[in-house]
């Protein structure tokens, strides 16, 4: 019998029919699911769709990102209400950013096997449940915990939505809106330290998280409308033995890292860890080589544009992060300047990386990746050698000069190396390759904060209090230094226009754009 037309008409409009014994049929129209897929439709025939798409992904990630700094100048306030010591309540930062490099590889690969709009929205929602727990905390441990538990369940956010737009948008154009990327993940850190100290002292730290909840329901909501679908490998099985054994690799290292200036870096627990740290590194290489499906396949290591741009990310991130924590210290105990003035010689820095993402992003589509990497690590190394020549009579100019270089720096280049490796992979492997160069990023963030601390104290005897620090930010410009001998071994994405008539085309078409990532 032929179906009828009207049910037909019923099913291709969205409806569900449910029948019963002795019952007509039922129409059931999901109504969120036909609002959805009209709007995607509407927004992906817009020319402007990966932009909608952009803007979407970056809703998201703002929401979270503020959460990371929003409570890192109101520790001692949170130490009182609940009654312990700010000793303690630092792990409530520290914890956060362990386990946000230890899981972000794993969420990665599951932005990958099960696409990235799906563990978006997931990890968003995960996200709004931390922060809905946090804000009910009772105590110190609680509330660490339960920052942990938000930092993990957002590590998906930023290499999931890497991924969706780095599909997006051609090779050539992944840099320009990884400059808004950089912007946003720069700028909501950024954005927690400027309102966290003022909304905690106005309203209290648990009203912050009680806000987030319908901020990252917001975020939600616009994701389910907009990020596009995106498909679920059914023939790869995800990496368990290599994330687990990435993670202990991952994770013993940053313990070291944080525990050496405090314990002492011959410890038995420092030097346990390291130990650990490079056992399970031999062990993740020798699991990836057996496991049909790796959760980074090791053959990305052996392309240029995939080593040295996380090697310069590395490097950068160490003389960026590690000068970011000792120049505060070194304006207030050399300067004698307080935390208000200290705070406004400092804020143009992070203003100025987030402003130069968007613009560097554009640039790199002209001049290159390499050499958006080469300016922005020298700029770095500039920075670093500049604030080595800051004397207790120097100008506040001088500082702020030697600052806004290291953030112009950052911005330039973090987003041109984002591009080259996305460029240098398998579209299959975006999700997970994102979250492998933040994690190695991560590593660089710590190992500078701590090294660049050790070595200030250790050179304090000897140097005096002003040489220390000199010490401390010259060792800063030889990391960056490496950064740019990194950037030097990157292969730029190259524009060519050949004739169409060259690759079969009629005669008289237009040229087209070609598109060559060398790797």
């Amino acid at each position: 019998m032929p179906p009828d037309p009207s049910t037909t008409a019923a099913d291709e409009a969205g409806q569900l029919t449910v029948e019963a014994p002795g019952a007509d049929e039922v129409a059931i129209v999901p109504w969120p699911l036909l609002w959805r897929d009209r709007f995607r439709r509407r927004a992906e025939t817009s020319d402007r769709y990966p932009w909608i798409v952009l803007i979407a992904a970056l809703f998201g990630l703002l929401s979270v990102g503020f959460l990371i700094t929003v409570l890192s100048v109101s520790i001692t306030r949170i130490a009182e209400d609940l009654d312990t010591t700010p000793d303690v309540l630092t792990w409530m930062i520290t914890g956060p950013i362990l386990a946000y490099a230890v899981i972000g590889p794993a969420a990665g690969k599951l932005a990958d096997l099960f696409g990235g709009r799906r563990v978006y929205l997931i990890s968003i929602m995960g996200v709004g449940v931390s922060a809905a727990l946090t804000a009910a905390a009772w105590n110190a441990g609680s509330l660490i915990g339960f920052r942990v538990l938000g930092a993990a369940l957002g590590a998906a956010i930023g290499p999931a939505s890497i991924s969706m737009i780095n599909k997006l948008f051609p090779p050539h154009r992944r840099a320009l809106a990884l400059g808004y990327w950089s912007l946003v993940a720069a700028g909501g850190p950024m954005l927690g330290v400027v309102i966290g100290g003022r909304a905690v002292e106005a309203w209290g730290w648990r009203l912050i998280f009680e806000a987030q909840v319908p901020l990252s329901l917001l975020a939600l909501v616009v994701g389910f409308l907009v990020l596009p679908e995106t498909e679920r490998r059914h023939d790869v099985r995800f990496d368990a033995a290599g994330s687990a054994v990435l993670a202990l690799a991952v994770g013993a290292l940053l313990l070291g890292l944080n525990r050496g200036p405090v314990l002492g870096w011959s410890s038995s627990l420092v030097v346990g860890a390291f130990v650990v740290s490079a056992l399970a590194s031999v062990g993740f290489v020798l699991v990836e080589r057996r496991v049909r499906h790796p959760l980074v396949p090791l053959r990305y290591f052996r392309r240029a544009n995939f080593a040295f741009p996380i090697a310069n990310q590395f490097f950068a991130n160490f003389a960026y992060m590690g000068g970011f924590i000792i120049t505060p210290l070194f304006l207030q105990s050399v300067f004698g300047y307080g935390e208000a003035r200290t705070g406004d010689l400092m804020a143009p820095r992070p203003l100025a990386f987030a402003i130069a993402g968007p613009v560097a992003g554009w640039v790199t589509v002209r001049i290159g990746e390499r050499t958006n990497a080469v300016i922005g690590a020298s700029l770095i190394t500039a920075s670093m050698l500049g604030l080595a020549l800051v004397q207790p009579s120097s100008s506040d100019w001088l500082i702020v000069g030697a600052l806004v270089l290291s953030g112009v720096g950052m911005g330039t280049c973090a987003p041109a190396m984002a591009a080259a490796v996305a460029n240098a992979v398998d579209e299959v492997d975006l999700g997970v390759v994102a979250a492998a160069q933040q994690m190695v990023a991560q590593v660089g963030v710590v190992a500078g904060i701590q090294i660049l601390q050790t070595v200030q104290a250790a050179r304090e005897p000897v140097a005096g209090l002003v040489g220390s620090y000199h010490a401390a930010f010259l060792a800063g410009a030889i990391a960056a230094g490496l950064g740019v001998l990194s950037a030097l071994f990157v292969r730029s994405t190259h524009r060519d226009r050949a004739p169409e008539r060259e690759r079969g085309a009629p005669e008289g078409a237009p040229p087209a754009l070609v598109v060559t990532a060398r790797r």
